[in-house]
This record gives C-alpha cells, sequence and structure tokens, in this order.
C-alpha cells in the first residue's frame, strides 16, 4: 500500500498493511517549533530555521525530508488561515503581539513565551446586539488570496502517495464566537441570551459554509480529509449543557458537515480536546467521521472503551500516546508502554490514525518522540504474530 491506500483504507474501517500515522496534516496534528528543531537534530537531518504553519500556536511546517523519514501518510494543504493571513507581528516591549483578521488581540511574551494567547476580544462587553454582529468586519472568507496556490499543492500531495487534507479557514464556529465576544460574555449569552448566542453562530457558520463551499469548487476531487474544530469540552466533561449543544450547535454543525459531504467525498474530521465522550452520538449524528484528538487523559476517554462503544462509527485520529502526563514528562520507556497500550487498543479493524493527543509540545525531548514512533513501527503492523 502507498500512504493514501493505507489512510483510505483505514477511514473506511479496513485493515491496512499497518497503521498509518500522521504528524503535521492539521494545526492540531502538528509539532511546535521547539521540539521540532530538537526532532530533526535527532533524526540526524540538516538543521533548518523552522516554517510556521500557525503562528498562535507555533506550529512547525514538517519538511520532506522529515515525513520521508518517518514514513508520513498524510499531508496537509493550509489555506491562507486566520492564523497566518494578513497577520503582523509587532514589538510590545517584553512580548510580541498582533491581531488576526476577526480583530482578537494575541500576544506572547518574549521570554519564555511557547505560544500566543488571546487578549482582546473585539464584542465583549455588555450592550452587544445581533446587529452589531452582523455589523462587525468579519474577515471575507472567500479572498482570492486563500486559495492562491492550493490546487497545485493538493496535486502535489496526491502525487507523492499521501493522503490529502485540508483544513478550516479558522476555529470552528462556537470558538470564533468566543473568541471574538470573550469567553465570560460567551458563556452567560449560550446560558441567558439564546438570541444574541444565535446572531453569533449563524454569523460563524455562514463564513465556515462559504469557505468549504468556494474550497470545494477549488480542489474538492481531490481532498480526502476536511479538517474542522469546536473545542467544547474540558478536563471532566462538556463546558456547557448537552441541551445547550443540541439546541444551539449541533443543527448548525449538520449544515456545515452536510455541504462537505455532498459536495465532496472527503470525511469529515472533526476536533474537540477534552471529554466529548457525552457529545459523541450526537457529533456522528452530526456527520462527523473523524474523531480528534482522543484526548485519552481526560474522563471518559479510555481508548478501549471508545474503540468498543463508537469504533464502527468513528475513525479515531490521535490518542496514540497521552501528551498530558506521559509524551512530555514520562521517560522513554514510559512512553513506549503508553503507545503499545493505546494501539492495541485502537488498531483491530482499522478506523485509526496514529497521533500523538494534539500537537506535540515545545517541552516534548526529541527522545521520547523517536521512542514513540519506534514503538509504533513494532506494534502497528496488522496481521503480525
Amino acid at each position: 500500500m502507498n500512504s493514501r491506500e493505507r489512510v483510505l483504507a483505514s477511514l473506511n474501517h479496513r485493515e491496512p498493511d499497518r497503521v498509518p500515522f500522521d504528524l503535521g496534516s492539521t494545526v492540531v496534528t502538528g509539532i511546535s517549533v521547539k521540539a521540532y528543531r530538537g526532532l530533526v537534530r535527532e533524526l540526524g537531518l540538516p538543521d533548518r530555521e523552522p516554517v510556521l504553519v500557525d503562528v498562535t500556536q507555533q506550529i512547525a511546517q514538517v519538511d520532506e525530508d522529515v515525513m520521508v523519514r518517518l514514513g508520513v501518510d498524510a499531508q496537509g494543504v493550509s489555506p491562507r488561515s486566520s492564523a497566518t493571513f494578513q497577520i503582523e507581528v509587532k514589538d510590545g516591549g517584553d512580548h510580541t503581539y498582533f491581531h488576526d483578521e476577526f480583530g482578537i488581540g494575541w500576544k506572547m511574551p518574549k521570554k519564555g513565551g511557547f505560544y500566543y494567547d488571546m487578549y482582546e476580544f473585539p464584542l465583549a462587553g455588555d450592550g452587544i446586539t445581533p446587529a452589531d454582529v452582523r455589523a462587525h468586519a468579519w474577515p471575507d472568507p472567500l479572498d482570492p488570496l486563500r486559495f492562491v496556490g492550493l490546487r497545485a499543492a493538493a496535486q502535489a500531495v496526491r502525487d507523492s502517495g499521501r493522503a490529502v487534507v485540508v483544513g478550516s479557514m479558522s476555529a470552528g464556529i462556537l470558538e470564533v464566537f468566543a473568541w471574538t465576544r470573550g469567553f465570560l460574555d460567551y458563556f452567560a449569552d449560550l446560558a441567558a441570551d439564546q438570541t444574541l448566542a444565535e446572531a453569533f453562530l449563524e454569523q460563524t457558520l455562514e463564513l465556515q459554509m462559504a469557505y468549504w463551499d468556494r474550497m470545494i469548487d477549488e480542489i474538492g476531487d481531490l481532498i480526502d480529509v476536511a479538517s474542522t474544530a469546536d473545542d467544547f469540552s474540558g478536563q471532566n466533561g462538556l463546558l456547557f449543557s448537552l441541551d445547550t449543544y443540541r439546541r444551539l450547535v449541533k443543527p448548525r454543525h449538520a449544515r456545515l458537515f452536510e455541504l462537505i459531504h455532498r459536495r465532496s467525498n472527503a470525511k469529515i474530521f472533526f476536533h474537540s480536546c477534552g471529554s466529548v465522550r457525552n457529545a459523541i452520538p450526537d457529533l456522528i449524528d452530526a456527520g462527523v467521521d473523524i474523531l480528534n484528538p482522543v484526548q485519552v487523559s481526560a474522563t471518559g476517554m479510555d481508548s478501549a472503551d471508545l474503540k468498543r462503544e463508537y469504533g464502527r462509527d468513528l475513525v479515531f485520529w490521535g490518542g496514540g500516546v497521552d501528551t498530558q502526563h506521559v509524551l512530555g514528562d514520562g521517560t522513554t520507556q514510559e512512553v513506549r508502554d503508553e503507545v503499545r497500550r493505546r494501539v492495541t487498543d485502537l488498531m483491530p479493524g482499522g478506523g485509526f490514525v496514529f497521533n500523538t493527543v494534539h500537537n506535540i509540545q515545545a517541552n516534548v525531548p526529541p527522545a521520547n518522540i523517536v521512542a514513540m514512533w519506534e514503538t509504533l513501527q513494532e506494534v502497528g503492523v496488522y496481521g503480525a504474530s
């Protein structure tokens, strides 16, 4: 099998020759620039200054020689997103900062900073109305600059034999609502002002649907995986009630996912950190094909239980090693033991693409990344005795 055949087999719940491996096909399955520099040296490859594919998270573009060395099976085709598009990083003294195309302010300390945090929310505060939401200077999802060169890039990935993964223009409909409104007001709106919450959600959905409609016009015949995201879970459960998700969010997720399914053969990759388990049946019903990052350290997210209950309906893309407690702080042997356990749980019957739980963070030792990868090569082979 080549890489794309391997990924497609697993996405269709068939066992390929080995578990597909992803590093960097999306901005939630990648690697910090600091960790990437260490990994390149550990692999004995030429040093290079990493290219950022996500400014806010400081995620590195994984280079071709690294992908070849590690046998990476999926590759992202990056749109001009709010994480890279029209960003001017400025000097703030002890920090750098920028405002993205939504008007959200981000800053990162110069000393010891690993990524940018939000500090300014353009639609925060009392008195905001649905009319204010509509009047906000929202970015243009159809800006031609977003799509320059994407067809050639997608065709190059297809020609390389890897699966083509395409991301969105921004975070998801909930997250953009939270980030433009500010978290305090966001949660208050969800609980007490449904009219305003729906105005935000309709606006952010409109952006996403327009973007995906155009993206599919451009390269829909080449997309294997459409990557979407909306974090709405914490360590111990959903961040708001399941009823709120069903009333306000699920119908809009379903509209977006139906558009992508109707207009392409792409599988819907959905990212939500934390303990999302109680919402999994609803996500499947809304049209999700692939769950990421499969945060195995969160409540109710045991890998064996998830595979047993939802393995017929969902592909698990992630969950290969606990990044919260093991990959960054564990010994190489602890990393190997963890990978062995998670792969054993998730690989039977296909439906599993190996990736860490979210991005490899800046503190992860390169030896632990190599131990992770080596263990996958040992245990991730189908039909091995």
